[in-house]
């Protein structure tokens, strides 16, 4: 039987200053989840590689597994610092730099190798100041408005963030040949022999690396309101002599300690482990397993666009639900759509290897896949969010979602690596996406689990702190 956790209905007061900066980071960081991680970005990483003799599927896994691996190692190490007084803006400020700093000079790369190592470290970046804007959530607003505050967020970053700039990316990318003959045209009439270059050479690729550079412009413009406004309130005090990192140790064993205690936080989060990395592999390979199975690349990235469209008003409406129903049976839910989504994204696959349909049947289905994908993505995530932030000592934020995001970071290296192995065992994207199945059967077999005996050793982690 299913725990209350239905929270206080949190009225109709508005957002707050504080609150709407925090949700704008939402919308200035979803341009890279939309064009570096799962839209833009992979399609010219695969070109890159295939054309230089490789397997774009198959690097990408690999490389999404190296920069989840790292970001795990530092997170629990990282979320301890932040929760040193004056330490978590700082800490966000190092991370946030890295990504947009990156991501800039990714745009310039040539090689499918420095194409990789900057998504690789970009990636870090971009992972982990969305671990230390995570651990914000408890410092702009209260425990029962974090849900409608946590899903304002990612249906912000949806509408905004993703879609204006990848609407922008859509046009260069389908525009293409109509802007190189514009720049042709510009540079006769000018008579610039440099405009006139560009345009000859304005093709897809071009708009993509484009795309990348607004993505980083996009991503730092809009950050300008956190940076303003968001402030520290919960900290622990800094140890004396500078003795920072040897105490953001010892803070984050004693932090282990409690989430081992605290069934319910532990099983939430192991859980959370698996379905988590089911969510994240989605995101990052969905493109790459379209390209693998020669679906258009312009198909793709219009499907996915109406992912961004759907998610909006679809993450609102599960903090809303959430509120009615409980955390945990809405996650179990969207647990449930994403086994679905993973078994349809098979029957693509499986059906254009055997010839059992053609490739117009196939990108129907992607269709369909995104906007399955475009009811749960946002949802699952912002309610993941605020149901662990509503579980933890505010002051300890920071190492809690350092954890957190241990968890949330080696499960999707585990995502990624299964589905290289797959591909590489059995030389078959279809089978590959099939095997993420099994990552969202044990994330709902443990929800349950967690569920049970949480209620028979529910401490109170704000107590113990």
């Amino acid at each position: 039987m299913e725990e209350n956790t239905v929270v206080q209905k949190p009225g109709k007061k508005r957002f707050s200053r504080e609150e709407k900066s925090w949700i704008m980071y939402d919308w200035a960081n979803s341009a890279f989840a939309t064009i570096m991680m799962a839209a833009v970005f992979p399609i010219l990483f695969s070109a890159v590689a295939e054309g230089s003799g490789q397997d774009g599927d198959y690097w990408w896994g690999i490389g999404t597994a190296i920069s989840n691996v790292i970001v795990a190692v530092l997170a629990p190490i990282a979320g301890a610092l932040a929760d040193f007084k004056g330490y978590r803006k700082k800490m966000f400020a190092i991370f946030f730099a890295i990504g947009v700093g990156i991501t800039f000079a990714s745009a310039f790369f040539g090689r499918w190798e420095l194409l990789l190592t900057g998504y690789v470290v970009s990636h870090i970046g971009f992972s982990g100041s969305c671990l230390i804007y995570d651990s914000f959530l408890s410092e702009v607003t209260t425990p029962e408005r974090m849900h409608k505050v946590s899903g304002a967020g990612y249906a912000y970053g949806y509408i905004g963030g993703s879609t204006i700039p990848f609407l922008i990316s859509i046009a260069l990318i389908m525009f293409c040949t109509q802007i190189g003959e514009m720049l042709i045209s510009l540079g006769e009439n000018l008579n610039v022999t440099a405009i006139m270059t560009l345009g000859a050479g304005f093709d897809e690729l071009i708009a993509i690396r484009i795309s990348v550079v607004i993505t980083a412009i996009w991503w730092g413009l809009f950050t300008i309101p956190f940076f303003r406004d968001v402030k520290q309130r919960y900290s622990i005090e800094k140890p004396e002599n500078f003795a920072v990192i040897s105490a953001a140790f010892s803070s984050a064993i004693e932090t282990a300690k409690k989430i081992l205690k605290n069934k319910k936080i532990l099983f939430f989060i192991i859980a959370y482990f698996f379905y988590i990395d089911g969510v994240g592999t989605v995101i990052s390979m969905s493109v790459i397993y379209g390209d693998a199975l020669s679906l258009a690349a312009q198909d793709m990235v219009l499907a996915l666009f109406l992912t961004q469209i759907i998610a909006f008003p679809c993450a609102i409406w599960f903090s809303t639900l959430a509120q009615r129903f409980g955390s945990l049976k809405m996650i179990r839910a969207a647990v449930v759509e994403y086994l679905l989504i993973c078994v349809v994204g098979f029957i693509m696959g499986f059906g254009l290897e055997q010839n059992l349909f053609g490739i117009n049947v196939a990108t129907i289905l992607f269709f369909v896949l995104a906007c399955m994908v475009g009811t749960v993505q946002g949802g699952i995530q912002a309610i993941s969010r605020s149901y662990y932030c509503q579980m933890i000592p505010p002051e300890n934020s920071g190492e809690f979602f350092g954890f957190f995001d241990i968890f949330g970071k080696f499960a999707a290296v585990l995502g990624p690596l299964l589905y290289s192995m797959v591909r590489l065992v059995t030389g078959s994207p279809a089978f590959s996406i099939l095997s993420i199945v099994a990552l969202f059967l044990v994330g709902l077999i443990l929800l349950g689990i967690g569920n049970r005996r949480g209620k028979t050793d529910d401490m109170n982690v704000s107590k113990e702190g």
